[in-house]
């Protein structure tokens, strides 16, 4: 089979395109044919050997992937083969194959190809529990997004717009801001031209936001902070700035702010029936017309350059490596409790 290969940390320029063996699933696992694999800013960092946890060398990147399921593990009685499943693992999916728990699976919303698909499990899921189950957003609350053209907050100007929240989007530009707006943000703040917390405070009459979600961190992070209103919850879900900001803690006392931290495979561990409820809410969404913002498909090949866009902040929305060259496969219906 064919996969991306990292050699040695640096760029993502480095990384190669190598025949590698066939795949084997273990007791527990299931072997997915990878039609699609979404590129996230943590595979980057992973590249580059400044994510939160190393990735040993060699290793093919590659989280975020939809596909069919190939073969099954000892002990494993479903999905069943030629099943569409969507996934994550911290390394491993920029390839034609990819071995992954039966746990870490699931079905693809119907109304996704697979192009879309491997760009929605992670990031809308990420994007829902930040606004939704962590940030307790509401209806008619405003919402601050940073970041708001990139994957995850792209995904949160749409899923806050759909769930009636008002929505401040603020990115790195008036071309990155249209993007948002056109995802249903009703406000947006330019952060490299314009002061980010006087202008959320402004746009919100102000008051400031009630819910700030930050993928972006670095030296935005303390200003949205401060755009807060009194009792406003301050979600940090990653920092594709790639600097990890210092936040004074007084800013919490004084506002009686609430600060949480967000990590997906963290709620998957520890909350499964918040899993399942966001996932039933996006299935929903997506019937009702929600699709993720895709803006390059590029084929494994390409890899490399596909990586290097999204570290150096060119693309929008979600980048996707596509396996298949546009080669669908037959669709089968599964449920999550078909699994054990």
């Amino acid at each position: 089979m064919r996969a991306a290969h990292c050699t040695q940390y640096g760029p993502p320029g480095g990384l190669e395109v190598v025949e590698r063996d066939e795949l084997e699933p273990g007791p527990g696992e299931v072997l997915v044919r990878v039609h699609a694999a979404a590129v996230n800013f943590p595979d980057v960092l992973l590249v580059a050997n400044r994510y939160q946890v190393r990735a040993p060398l060699p290793f093919t990147p590659g989280s975020e992937f939809a596909g069919v399921v190939a073969a099954l593990g000892p002990g494993v009685a479903g999905p069943p083969v030629g099943s569409p499943v969507a996934g994550a693992v911290l390394t491993g999916a920029f390839a034609e194959q990819v071995v992954v728990p039966v746990t870490g699976l699931r079905p693809v919303p119907d109304g996704l190809d697979m192009v879309h698909a491997a760009a929605f499990h992670v990031t809308y899921a990420t994007a829902y529990h930040s606004l939704v189950t962590v940030g307790q957003g509401t209806a008619g609350e405003w919402a601050a997004v940073l970041g708001a053209a990139g994957g995850v907050g792209s995904a949160a100007v749409d899923i806050a717009t759909r769930l009636g929240m008002r929505v401040v989007a603020a990115a790195s530009s008036q071309e990155r801001l249209a993007v948002a707006r056109a995802l249903g943000a009703e406000a947006g703040v330019d952060y490299v031209r314009e002061d980010l917390k006087t202008r959320i405070r402004e746009l919100t009459g102000g008051e400031g936001a009630h819910l700030v979600v930050d993928p972006v961190g670095g030296d935005h992070a303390e200003a949205a902070l401060r755009a807060l209103r009194r009792g406003g919850r301050f979600v940090t879900v990653g920092y594709a700035d790639g600097k990890i900001p210092r936040i004074p803690l007084n800013l919490v006392l004084l506002k009686d702010a609430v600060v949480r931290g967000f990590e997906i495979r963290m709620l998957r561990r520890y909350a499964p029936d918040a899993v399942a409820a966001g996932d039933q809410a996006l299935a929903r969404m997506v019937r009702d017309g929600m699709r993720p913002l895709v803006s390059r498909v590029h084929p494994l090949a390409e890899v490399a350059s596909a990586l290097t866009d999204v570290a150096r902040r060119r693309t929008t929305g979600k980048v996707v490596i596509d396996m298949t060259d546009g080669v669908e496969p037959a669709v089968r219906t599964w449920a999550v409790g078909d699994a054990s």
